[in-house]
């Protein structure tokens, strides 16, 4: 049981971006007995402007949670290498005995979500061909051998537990009992339906300065319904959209395909299993694979 006083997180989410992590630390925070922080990303360890804040305001984060609580918090910056490259001697210095989860999805699918991201974001202007070869995060996040390495060295195998995406989705109790156990959670973790997805970029809508204002407020959202008309409305919508989910060609998919492959087969000889892109999901949502011995 922790003080209220410079509280810490029991465990953390570490990503990997657009791998339904959001998602996983709304489940979670929504169970008695678990306290996610607000905001759910700090970036604390990651992030040199959160950092300089200072230990005592991270420690506020968890303030509000209860003295039997265990303390979450979920920043995919901490697996977002070679950016940020501090992350993990930061977070080994000030939280050695920390638990953490690292979820994963087929790269290639991960790389479309993360482009389909920025791009609503309006952070990436061109087509996802031509991102691939500007962005190098779009290929290095989703190496997750490369992103967990300095995790393992750092903390051991035993405080890191591996999710897969598929799993998650396709028999998510198993998972969240899993995830129980690794964080020493005495309860039953039930996934909640009604939860819904999390930060999912299904609309695929183009930001641009002012949104916030003009388009998520609810006064601006009353006042559009009554004083536009729906046919100018949809024409503006249809010109910020997405069309359709980005798809690679042949050979830009050939090329990611290398360059992950090369990545899993490091993860292959961690987990011991055979890891590919061509055969991700089939293995991964065979079981919950841990690693080997």
């Amino acid at each position: 049981m922790q003080s209220q006083v410079n509280r810490k997180p029991d465990f953390i989410i570490i990503g990997a971006m657009k791998c339904a992590t959001s998602t996983l630390h709304t489940q979670l925070a929504s169970h008695s007995g678990i306290y996610g922080s607000d905001p759910k990303e700090p970036n604390y360890f990651s992030d040199d402007d959160q950092y300089a804040r200072g230990f005592d305001w991270y420690s506020g984060l968890f303030s509000e949670a209860g003295t039997s609580d265990l303390l979450m918090e979920s920043s995919t910056h901490y697996t977002k290498l070679p950016e940020y490259s501090e992350t993990v001697a930061r977070m080994r210095s000030c939280v050695p005995d920390v638990k953490l989860i690292y979820v994963m999805r087929h790269p290639v699918d991960r790389l479309v979500s993360h482009y389909i991201h920025q791009w609503t974001q309006n952070i990436f202007r061109c087509d996802i061909g031509e991102a691939i070869n500007s962005y190098p995060e779009l290929i290095n996040y989703g190496r997750y051998a490369y992103q967990l390495k300095p995790y393992l060295e750092a903390f051991g195998k035993d405080r890191i537990l591996p999710v897969f995406f598929r799993p998650l989705r396709e028999n998510p109790d198993r998972e969240l009992q899993r995830i129980a156990r690794h964080i020493g959670y005495e309860g039953t973790l039930r996934w909640n339906q009604s939860l819904g997805a999390q930060n999912v970029s299904a609309e695929r809508i183009r930001r641009f300065a002012g949104y916030e204002l003009l388009v998520d407020s609810k006064p601006m959202e009353f006042l559009r319904r009554r004083l536009v008309p729906q046919t100018f409305r949809d024409a503006v919508k249809s010109r910020l959209s997405m069309k359709k989910r980005p798809e690679l060609t042949d050979a830009d998919r050939r090329r990611a395909e290398e360059l992950f492959d090369a990545d899993l087969a490091i993860l292959s000889d961690w987990m011991g299993v055979e890891l590919r892109c061509s055969n991700f999901d089939e293995v991964t949502g065979e079981g919950s694979l841990d690693w080997a011995g």
